[in-house]
């Protein structure tokens, strides 16, 4: 028999145990909870307030992995659910539908397998719907999440849509998500007409600080497509926010832009993809690694933190790729660690490495060529890398795009949502 002692000790016990276990179910619960909170995208804001909006038509989806709910349902799963919706196709981007193909890779025309609906290509033999690929369609729908820089394709994708529907006569309706990089700054050199390419159709600057629905208002409008558009708008989402994403996971837009920190670094570290150095395809951390085979890791971070450029710093770093530039050779170079969101620079601080490289490694490093060569449908223009050729400092190329970038501020400011 216990000793009431005993007894007491056991009751305490029994407690001390069930508030832990309602503590924990607390946790998971605040946890769980907090997963849906933060931005509402446009997919939930479309079935919430607008689905009887779309009862009688027949629908066309232009979305990709990234088309997904706070629950991470996908777009199509959602919408081929839905009995009193008709989605009847599907129209895919660079990389596909699911997401299966590598950058720059041909993407054909299939059937879905899990819904056994036609899945358009928009990047093979056409980038724009054609009449054919439209007929029988009422209304066009476009989700695909961004990344807040001008050379991406899925912007120029959303355009040739706009495009295509002002021509069919049939509307288009955007869903909107977030710019994982901020809808606050702006930065870089906006892009001149004769470099206009898939990678970069309007003049707009790098970083566009713009959500895909903004920029659809702006193609529209400020840029004269013309076609019947409607921005369906996130609920709760802010510009200014510290997390631009807030809580919604982040599904990655392409193979190389894994976590929402590749988005932040890309508009500078991209412009390696127009030079011989690698820009970290091929390993863990693409875009954030920089390097190849000739170059000192010790000391190009030492010169690049002797920069003191504002929110980054550079760990010296040594990678093999396993695919793309210098695929199986040890390549030396430097990891970036942004370390404040807010004052760092993605475009100074890429087109800064890019100088350093080119100063550093006078016989080694290279643009690679092309008419005109890739780096200046990258950049937008031919001065830039006749400016790091000729010596020219980042003081005085930064100056010479700001009076372009502030025309284009006053211009953007017309179609922010937010």
């Amino acid at each position: 028999m216990l000793s009431p002692s005993s007894k007491f000790r056991r009751i305490v016990t029994t407690l001390s145990w069930r508030a832990c276990g309602l503590a924990s179910l607390l946790f998971l619960s605040l946890t769980v909870a907090h997963a849906s909170e933060g931005p509402a995208p446009g997919i939930e804001v479309l079935l919430d307030e607008h689905a009887g909006e779309l009862h009688g038509k027949r629908i066309g989806l232009i979305t990709n992995m990234t088309g997904v709910d706070r629950e991470l349902r996908s777009d199509i799963d959602l919408l081929a659910a839905r009995k009193d919706l008709q989605l009847v196709a599907l129209f895919g981007p660079e990389h596909g539908v699911r997401g299966d193909a590598q950058a720059g890779e041909h993407v054909d025309s299939t059937i879905d397998a899990a819904t056994g609906l036609p899945v358009h290509s928009l990047y093979g033999a056409q980038r724009e719907p054609t009449p054919e690929m439209l007929q029988g369609i009422d209304l066009l729908l476009f989700d695909i999440q961004d990344i807040g820089t001008r050379y991406y394709t899925y912007p120029y994708t959303l355009a040739g849509a706009l495009r295509a529907a002002r021509r069919a006569g049939i509307p288009l309706w955007v869903l909107d998500r977030p710019d994982p990089v901020g809808g606050v700054q702006v930065e870089g050199p906006v892009l001149e007409p004769d470099y206009a390419s898939f990678v970069g159709m309007f003049p707009i600057p790098v970083r566009h600080g713009m959500t895909i629905g903004e920029l659809a208002r702006l193609f529209n409008d400020g840029f004269g497509i013309g076609a019947q558009l409607q921005v369906v708008p996130m609920r709760g989402w802010r510009r200014e926010d510290a997390e631009p994403g807030g809580a919604m996971a982040w599904v990655p837009p392409s193979p190389n832009m894994p976590i929402r920190d590749t988005a932040l670094v890309y508009p500078g570290t991209a412009l390696f993809e127009g030079t011989n150095v690698s820009e970290g395809r091929g390993t863990t951390r693409p875009f954030e690694t920089i390097g190849a085979p000739f170059v000192d890791a010790q000391a190009l971070a030492a010169r690049m933190n002797a920069l003191d450029l504002p929110g980054v710093r550079f760990r010296p770093t040594w990678f093999t790729p396993a695919f793309s530039k210098h695929a199986g050779e040890l390549c030396g170079g430097v990891q970036l660690h942004v370390t404040d969101r807010e004052t760092f620079r993605p475009f100074l601080t890429g087109l800064a490495l890019v100088k350093m490289l080119h100063d550093d490694y006078p016989q080694d490093f290279e643009f690679l060529p092309g008419q005109p060569p890739f780096f200046d449908k990258l950049t937008g223009n031919g001065w830039i890398r006749a400016a790091i050729e000729q010596g020219q400092s980042l003081q005085d190329m930064q100056a010479r795009w700001q009076p372009a970038l502030r025309e284009f501020e006053a211009l953007r400011r017309r179609y922010l949502l937010y």
